[in-house]
């Protein structure tokens, strides 16, 4: 029997209703500035939000629109987000065969499964990913600015970024592979307390250092594990845009961090 996780935050984080919902990307999108050709940081991976769109949207849509000069050569993304809700050891795969939004679903890309299955980090729990927000938030983005694509969703838990950097290798690939991470950074901190704080987690994550907390990001664990694996692979970070959410919808007194990163290959 085909097994499809469907949505469990669409109509909270997001709109519930298709045409609504696609009209919201699009828009966000359109307000980047960044036209569909722009072919300046074509990236191998990206740091992206994954709040509310109304809060965390338009940093992760700097990010989103730079992939659409590659819509039609990237056939594969590779999802990592944290845990919220069910504890893990390792990197979680779903254990379905589709994931589903009101776009539509997205396959899950079972050769990727299969290549990563026998490591030890890996494990397999429906439950991880039944009711995560982090990873959900991207697809939506994620089918706006692609053509067909599969995808290997892994819920972070517990895990080293030498455990995060052995999967990242496994399912590197070529040009036809994105890799994102999901990640928020500080939270519920003042305003001008967490711009301190963050702009020293951008300078981290700018520097490659791969030591993040998860008072900095929430995902620090898939984040150190990609700054680990992007070091190995020579690419270069790029900040594409930062702000928290007393910048976008939400009062000053206590913020959550948003910030959008690139990592391209050969210096672009």
């Amino acid at each position: 029997m085909h097994q499809v996780r469907q949505p469990a935050v669409a109509g909270a984080f997001y709109h519930g209703q298709k045409n609504i919902l696609a009209n919201d990307v699009s828009t966000l999108l359109q307000n980047t500035g960044i036209s569909p050709g722009e072919a300046h940081l074509l990236p191998k991976a990206i740091i992206v939000p994954h709040a509310g769109y109304i809060y965390s949207g338009p940093v992760a849509a700097a990010a989103y629109a730079r992939l659409a000069a590659e819509h039609d050569s990237i056939r594969r993304v590779i999802l990592l987000g944290p845990v919220h809700r069910v504890p893990v050891r390792g990197l979680a795969l779903p254990g379905v065969d589709s994931f589903a939004t009101p776009l539509g679903e997205i396959e899950i890309d079972q050769q990727a499964a299969a290549a990563i299955e026998n490591l030890p980090q890996v494990v397999v729990s429906p439950a991880a990913h039944e009711q995560e927000h982090s990873l959900e938030v991207q697809l939506p983005f994620l089918q706006s600015v692609l053509d067909d694509f599969t995808l290997l969703p892994l819920a972070v838990g517990d895990a080293t970024p030498a455990e995060v950097a052995e999967v990242l290798d496994a399912l590197w690939g070529g040009p036809e592979t994105l890799i994102v991470v999901s990640s928020d950074l500080s939270h519920f901190l003042p305003y001008q307390t967490a711009q301190v704080v963050d702009a020293q987690t951008v300078k981290t994550i700018l520097e490659m250092q791969g030591t993040l907390s998860h008072e900095q990001a929430c995902g620090g664990t898939p984040v150190n594990g990609l700054l680990l694996a992007a070091k190995r692979h020579h690419l270069q970070p790029h900040l594409l845009e930062l702000c928290n959410s007393g910048d976008t919808a939400g009062d000053k007194d206590r913020v959550v961090g948003y910030a959008a990163f690139a990592f391209t290959e050969n210096g672009l």
